[in-house]
């Protein structure tokens, strides 16, 4: 009986160690986890990008095209007076179609053209097929008309969710937002807009205006804007030549 009990408190001891090895060992386990997932950090997927870290004082100056044919000209007039030879505008699908003239003066001044969508609607309301839809009829479009294949999207009314920008990350797009924006769109007058780019503006910035009919001031505020950012140092790019090898500046999207 005696020795029943000396062999029983053995075993039990042997099997609390055990036990006691194998916690340590899962602990030490789901730390090395925890580790792992603080330097592989799970990717969020695509995100737009609004503007880029840079000790540069680069900007890109961006203009979107939807609708109407008298105020695309006259801010083409300014860029060409102002020499201004670098800029990125994001043509709709449907006005680029019924506008080639103007299409072609843009390409004509070496500007990067890149695609505003087809509808403008918000792309976040539509189901996956119909937002692939859109991305692509707008894409066969421009590259008709343009002769290129725009690789950069602006979304109608700056609106998008996570299958927004997966979709088009999948068809060959980087999706562009803005870090100033000009509210040339509103038609506060010159002066607040030129006021509004100018404390506003930073390097690595992407500068959002308008060339449609409804943004009646852009082209009188424009000539002050160039200006005055070139008095500044700043030096006008591409949104392609901005974020190439650069570090963007993205938000989270819910």
């Amino acid at each position: 009986m005696n020795m029943f009990l000396v062999l029983s408190a053995k075993r039990l001891k042997s099997t609390f160690f055990i036990m006691l090895a194998l916690f340590f060992a899962m602990g030490i386990f789901y730390a090395e986890n925890k580790n792992m997932q603080v330097f592989f950090p799970i990717d969020p997927g695509p995100s737009a990008i609004y503007s880029v870290e840079t000790d540069k004082k680069q900007v890109a100056l961006t203009f979107d095209i939807s609708w109407g044919e008298e105020r695309t000209g006259p801010i083409l007039d300014v860029l060409e007076q102002k020499g201004l030879k670098k800029a990125t505008f994001f043509l709709s699908s449907p006005w680029a179609e019924s506008h080639p003239d103007l299409v072609k003066r843009i390409v004509d001044m070496g500007f990067e053209i890149g695609s505003h969508g087809h509808r403008h609607d918000n792309y976040s309301q539509y189901n996956e097929e119909q937002i692939r839809t859109q991305i692509s009829k707008a894409d066969r479009i421009l590259t008709e008309v343009t002769g290129k294949k725009p690789k950069l999207i602006r979304y109608p009314n700056g609106d998008f969710d996570k299958r927004v920008l997966r979709i088009a990350d999948q068809m060959g797009y980087k999706s562009i937002q803005w870090d100033t924006d000009s509210l040339d769109w509103m038609n506060p007058g010159k002066e607040k807009i030129i006021n509004r780019v100018l404390k506003r503006v930073h390097p690595g910035d992407i500068i959002l205006m308008h060339a449609s009919d409804s943004c009646r001031q852009t082209h009188e505020a424009l000539p002050v804007i160039i200006d005055s950012l070139r008095k500044q140092g700043y030096e006008f790019v591409t949104v392609s030549e901005l974020i190439a090898g650069s570090e963007v500046k993205m938000k989270a999207v819910d």
